[in-house]
């Protein structure tokens, strides 16, 4: 299916019913868009999927979704009826309908044509806060978006905490995703105007439970993303994984717990110049694919920065659900033993 996950589909999506399949969440990672990466990561799909199936669980009468439960025994379960940890969870499935290339761009026609049972073709992208780094401020800078177009009342600064959380969308079967005003997606997707508030107002229900949540791990939720889909009668739902660290950036006193951990690894790396080199010649009206331009493969980590975010994940896993899946250190000594490695170099 992916870089990070695979699909098993048992029985097929059809216009007039919805498919069943199963989530395989691997302990492969990808950062910057790069696909899979050299290294698996310990621990990372299990985590993942425990994570995702607490907050499917957690949404349950809230929203709709297509979780169905973790796999154990060759049958769906509650995380309470698991015996030990899992990396699949059991899914309904829905049609991925791609837009055409025509006459050299992307024809999104065929979400006009078909009313029910597909994937969103937006990602959803909430914001809590702005910290340094975040897409948010490259935008600005490039004039793509003004602070008013995000809903806020002065440009803001790296850091900073928002008065009210941000609703961003991007596309989702692009490559790469491109960023879009809500008119845009509105547009491309074929939603009603009031298709898209209730998109943003699920949105916020969702970014509401996960910041919860994370809270009771001493976690800060800063942002995240979620996908949708409409069932067979249009109505909205959840799909894919929700919550996770991969899905969203948690912050521990200042200290990211997401694959940012790897991320800054990789920033080092004369792999990730190449990587954004490739990327600008593509947004400067280059062509094809710029992975084909980055001439170095990325290095593999380094064994204690591997470890060490293995361990973020199986303690992020075991806190926020609060059940012992890993025999790990608390999270609050995972990251500790990080900062003081990275800060150290």
């Amino acid at each position: 299916m992916g870089s990070v996950k695979d699909l098993q589909v048992l029985e097929e999506p059809r216009e007039d019913r919805l498919g069943l399949g199963r989530f395989v969440f691997s302990d492969r990672y990808s950062v910057f868009d790069w696909g899979e990466m050299p290294d698996l990561i310990p621990f990372k799909g299990a985590s993942l999927c425990l994570i995702s199936a607490y907050f499917f669980q957690r949404m349950e009468g809230l929203c709709n979704t297509h979780y169905l439960g973790v796999v154990e025994g060759n049958r769906a379960k509650t995380l309470d009826e698991l015996g030990a940890p899992t990396n699949v969870m059991e899914i309904r499935l829905v049609r991925v309908l791609r837009p055409r290339l025509r006459n050299g761009g992307l024809d999104y026609t065929v979400f006009k044509e078909e009313r029910s049972n597909f994937l969103i073709p937006l990602e959803i992208i909430y914001r809590n806060s702005l910290p340094p780094g975040s897409s948010v401020f490259k935008r600005l800078q490039r004039g793509e978006v003004t602070y008013r177009d995000l809903g806020l009342n002065s440009y803001p600064k790296p850091g900073c905490r928002l008065e009210k959380p941000i609703v961003d969308v991007s596309t989702k079967l692009e490559d790469p995703d491109r960023y879009l005003t809500w008119d845009e997606a509105r547009k491309i997707a074929s939603l009603t105007v009031e298709e898209v508030e209730e998109i943003r107002r699920l949105t916020l229900k969702v970014n509401s439970v996960i910041t919860k949540e994370v809270l009771k791990a001493g976690l800060s939720n800063e942002d995240g993303k979620i996908e949708l889909a409409f069932d067979l009668n249009r109505n909205i739902m959840v799909v894919d994984a929700v919550g996770t660290p991969d899905e969203c950036r948690f912050m521990l006193n200042g200290f990211h717990v997401s694959k940012e951990a790897a991320r800054e690894f990789y920033r080092k790396t004369e792999w990730f110049k190449e990587v954004e080199k490739a990327k600008k010649a593509l947004k400067a009206g280059g062509r094809g694919d710029w992975r084909c331009q980055v001439r170095l493969k990325p290095p593999t980590l380094d064994s204690d920065v591997k470890r060490l975010i293995s361990n973020l994940y199986a303690a992020c896993a075991n806190e926020i659900t609060g059940r012992r899946w890993f025999d790990v250190p608390k999270l609050r000594d995972v990251v500790k033993e990080y900062r003081s490695m990275v800060e150290g170099h």
